[in-house]
């Protein structure tokens, strides 16, 4: 958990993709992050969890449906969402963090 403390203490906002490797959704989800990640550079990180490796956090963040995406800034949570997102949304609210 104090790894989870250092990801989100920066002063860059953080995208956080909780999921699994089995679930549909959450693999619709790769090429897309990838996208974000290029499309942000070093404006923002995108950090990829996954729930079956990572338990105790993710029962810590009541992470209950797959994707779920977080996006943190200075350790403080901004905005949370499950279910597949398209890059464009997902760059649009990250880009109102940096």
């Amino acid at each position: 958990m104090s790894k989870f403390g250092e990801l989100i203490e920066t002063k860059v906002p953080v995208l956080l993709d909780f999921y699994t490797e089995w679930d549909d959704a959450c693999k619709n989800m790769h090429p897309v992050l990838r996208d974000v990640a290029a499309a942000l550079g070093d404006k923002a990180r995108v950090i990829k969890i996954d729930v079956e490796k990572n338990t105790e956090l993710a029962e810590a963040l009541r992470v209950k449906g797959l994707p779920t995406l977080m996006i943190y800034k200075n350790g403080e949570m901004k905005w949370r969402q499950s279910g597949e997102q398209d890059a464009n949304t997902l760059i649009g609210l990250v880009k109102e963090y940096v």
